[in-house]
């Protein structure tokens, strides 16, 4: 059984989706500030998503992924009551998986949840030297590519970026988080060069890349596999 945990300093909330979650075969357990959250996550080894309400005392939402995402690509679900598009923005660049305005259907939030954790559940073949799906596979000592038994010729950029998105299944990369992480901090140029790099990837990694390499608009881009 699936344990979630759900922080949210609104206990009607909390109740409300636990509720939920346990008329869906999930387990649960709650958090009342953002503070108690990250203990919870660092002490709790079996939890598999983290549900955060933005707007939490001791620690916001985005404070707590943040700190999350520094040890740990465990799925993480941010909810708040703005709709507003600096809110998703926030969301994502702090590496949240997905995100639910409020009031929001239970019911939709469960739904979430179940696609979220299965494409979780699809896990990247790793070895010593190589990650990789049953279509392909990238060798990081050798530098190589090879998509159903053929090498592909990828430029550096495009290498990384793949590498990136590969090691992260189903977290959305800002633009700016992928110049950043790959370019580097010191990058003087338009963010559309990174647009142009997975046109070209995409193009190269043929149906793969069609299928797996998505484009999430107006954030950025994720891979996906087993879809």
């Amino acid at each position: 059984m699936a344990k979630i945990l759900v922080a949210d300093d609104e206990s009607r909330i909390r109740h409300l989706v636990c509720d939920y979650l346990k008329k869906n075969g999930y387990d649960s357990v709650q958090a009342e500030d953002g503070e108690q959250a990250y203990n919870f996550f660092e002490n709790d080894k079996d939890l598999s998503l983290i549900i955060l309400d933005v707007m939490m005392p001791e620690m916001n939402g985005w404070e707590v992924c943040k700190k999350i995402r520094e040890t740990s690509n465990i799925p993480i679900i941010m909810l708040t009551a703005r709709e507003q598009e600096f809110d998703e923005l926030m969301g994502f660049e702090s590496g949240a998986d997905d995100y639910i305005t409020k009031p929001f259907s239970p019911s939709v939030l469960v739904k979430r949840i179940d696609a979220i954790l299965r494409r979780s559940n699809v896990k990247p073949i790793f070895n010593d030297d190589t990650i990789g799906d049953e279509h392909l596979r990238i060798n990081e000592n050798a530098h190589e590519v090879i998509l159903d038994g053929e090498n592909i010729d990828l430029t550096l950029k495009e290498y990384s970026i793949l590498v990136k998105l590969f090691k992260n299944l189903g977290r959305v990369y800002t633009r700016e988080q992928l110049l950043d992480d790959i370019w580097g901090f010191d990058y003087v140029g338009d963010e559309r060069t990174v647009d142009s790099h997975v046109a070209r990837l995409r193009t190269k990694l043929g149906v793969w890349g069609n299928n797996n390499l998505k484009t999430v608009y107006g954030m950025g881009y994720k891979i996906e596999v087993g879809k």
